[in-house]
């Protein structure tokens, strides 16, 4: 049995884990959601779904993440060992503490900038209320269905992971309504590799 992550920990020491974007304005703002018209890379929303950390370079960026968003990183060590622990339901492994001491060594050295993240266009709220499905409604009426491009298929990965599902392209064409042959031709192989990658981490 899959062991529960400990979030209340996180949340009892006031760790910030989740960030909407500051300098990057919203083309639309609504009690639901958030559009860029342009994207935004500034969203981050750590341990907003079901699906763990799966592998040495994820608790990297995790610890990167947290270290931008936080200031004392002094304090950070401790939380990092916390995650890093499988016992405490974050990870789906176990780590070696040499290997994890030059991990968070090496996290506060290159700690301080906005780290690496996927760009956003759609930004729903935690209290939308939104089903999966009204969610990709959204998409659709804000991306646009009519021309299925790779922003639209990313969003809808993007989703479909954080509803804690397994992506896949039959569940996609349902969800943006059309063949499954139609989402296979508008994926690239950079799309394909990180459908891999996000389901790995379910």
């Amino acid at each position: 049995m899959s062991q529960e992550r400990k979030i209340k920990w996180l949340n009892n020491r006031r760790i910030i884990y989740r960030k909407d974007p500051v300098k990057d304005k919203p083309t639309i703002k609504t009690d639901q959601y958030m559009y860029y018209e342009n994207g935004t890379y500034e969203c981050y929303n750590l341990f907003s779904s079901k699906a763990k950390i799966t592998t040495y370079r994820s608790l990297k960026w995790h610890m990167l993440v947290l270290y931008y968003l936080n200031n004392n990183y002094e304090h950070l060590k401790h939380v990092f060992r916390f995650i890093a622990d499988k016992e405490n339901g974050f990870t789906t492994f176990f780590i070696k503490h040499k290997l994890l001491d030059s991990m968070i060594e090496d996290v506060i050295r290159q700690g301080g900038d906005p780290p690496k993240n996927r760009v956003r266009k759609v930004i729903f709220k935690d209290s939308s209320g939104l089903t999966l499905n009204e969610k990709l409604s959204i998409v659709g009426q804000l991306i646009g269905r009519n021309k299925l491009d790779e922003e639209t298929i990313y969003q809808c990965m993007l989703d479909i992971n954080d509803n804690g599902d397994k992506i896949t392209i039959r569940w996609m064409s349902e969800l943006l309504g059309v063949s499954q042959r139609t989402v296979h031709r508008n994926m690239s192989k950079e799309l394909k590799q990180e459908k891999q990658k996000l389901n790995e981490k379910v």
